[in-house]
């Protein structure tokens, strides 16, 4: 992932510096787009060292059933979206150092959030929620020692590669990283992982845009820049699992093929009862 924000940031710097947009505190639309498309390549890159190290197929990164299950994302998208929108709303009600962006470069940051930034979210979830939890589950014989073990590991990891020299902003890493991690176990895919991420992400990149946020202020993860309201997203996180937790207490965790298909089927049964009813 280093490898890939490094190389492509540098294009995105000489193309900068070739059409005369690289003297705005090497902060561009162009090095914003190309940080996200970096971290989204980890969803192949993911996929592709899982088939030739462990010879499994990528999809299953996805989900037990080896496919990415579009219908969890929509009503995760339904439930979501509106939520994080209001807690963005109250998040963002103390002004922020601003910086004079102009009017195509926030329409490009709003482009590049709206569409790159669910991809680069999804990149993250397929490299930590994905590759590293299946792989350190995999190091210890029983189940239960595999599960703790492979969410603190890829939640360390997760931490540790936002490079970050605040406490406060290392402890809402690592609560983010442990709900979904667990999340993605219980639910047995990326998929609520996967919209949780990216919504968060994509709607505060939008309102920095709209607000013309000062980039270096928002992206700065030094202590002195960081103050408690960095924990304030941690309700969030807390009440994602609750609810997963809520939503599957009859069908259990999703842990192969044949019980996703049981539970879709106890799902569309209870639906239909209610329908009847």
């Amino acid at each position: 992932m280093q490898f890939f924000i490094f190389a492509l940031v540098i294009v995105a710097a000489l193309i900068d510096s070739g059409i005369g947009t690289d003297a705005r505190a090497g902060y561009t639309p162009l090095v914003h787009a190309a940080g996200a498309f970096s971290v989204a390549l980890l969803i192949p890159w993911s996929m592709l060292i899982q088939r030739w190290l462990y010879g499994v197929r990528g999809g299953s990164l996805s989900s037990v059933l080896s496919r990415f299950r579009f219908d969890i994302l929509g009503r995760a998208l339904v439930v979501l979206l509106p939520v994080v929108g209001v807690f963005q709303i109250v998040y963002y009600w103390t002004p922020l150092p601003q910086t004079g962006w102009g009017y195509h470069d926030t329409l490009l940051l709003v482009a590049t959030a709206l569409v790159l930034t669910p991809f680069q979210a999804a990149g993250e979830e397929y490299g930590f929620r994905g590759l590293i939890l299946r792989v350190v589950g995999g190091w210890t014989r029983s189940p239960r020692a595999g599960l703790i073990l492979a969410i603190i590991v890829s939640s360390v990891l997760f931490a540790l590669v936002h490079f970050s020299t605040s406490g406060l902003l290392n402890v809402w890493y690592l609560v983010f990283a442990v709900g979904t991690a667990w999340i993605t176990w219980r639910t047995g895919g990326l998929e609520i992982a996967v919209v949780l991420h990216a919504v968060f992400n994509a709607t505060q990149f939008v309102i920095d845009a709209a607000l013309h946020v000062d980039p270096a202020a928002a992206t700065d993860r030094s202590a002195a820049a960081v103050d408690p309201s960095a924990l304030l997203p941690i309700p969030l996180v807390i009440g994602a699992v609750i609810v997963v937790a809520i939503r599957t207490r009859r069908t259990g965790t999703v842990l192969t093929p044949g019980t996703a298909a049981a539970n879709a089927g106890v799902a569309g049964r209870t639906e239909r009862a209610t329908a009847t009813t």
